[in-house]
């Protein structure tokens, strides 16, 4: 069975076709936390660099990864730190005319 970071990786890869995507599993500095599970794979931070993530607001992007990951969250998935980016936010140039 793959791992949930690898399926994590495909939705993801599949729903914003990312410049850059970094995923860790922080679920060992979760245990003992709520929704915590012995087997790990439950607590993640999430990187994602998109040109599908301009123009959106910082909430919009949340949901939308959100949504691409409902399927994890029903099977045992219970947090997500999120930091989602444009190119042009990384590179610096957002509001710049």
């Amino acid at each position: 069975m793959t791992q949930r970071a690898d399926r994590i990786r495909l939705s993801l890869e599949a729903r914003f076709q990312p410049a850059l995507l970094e995923i860790t599993d922080d679920s060992a500095s979760h245990a003992g936390h709520a929704g915590a599970s012995p087997g790990g794979e439950t607590h993640y931070s999430v990187h994602v660099v998109s040109a599908g993530f301009a123009g959106m607001s910082r909430v919009a992007r949340s949901r939308a990864v959100h949504e691409a990951l409902a399927g994890e969250f029903s099977t045992g998935l219970h947090a997500l730190a999120l930091r989602l980016q444009s190119p042009e936010e990384v590179a610096g140039l957002e509001g710049r005319a």
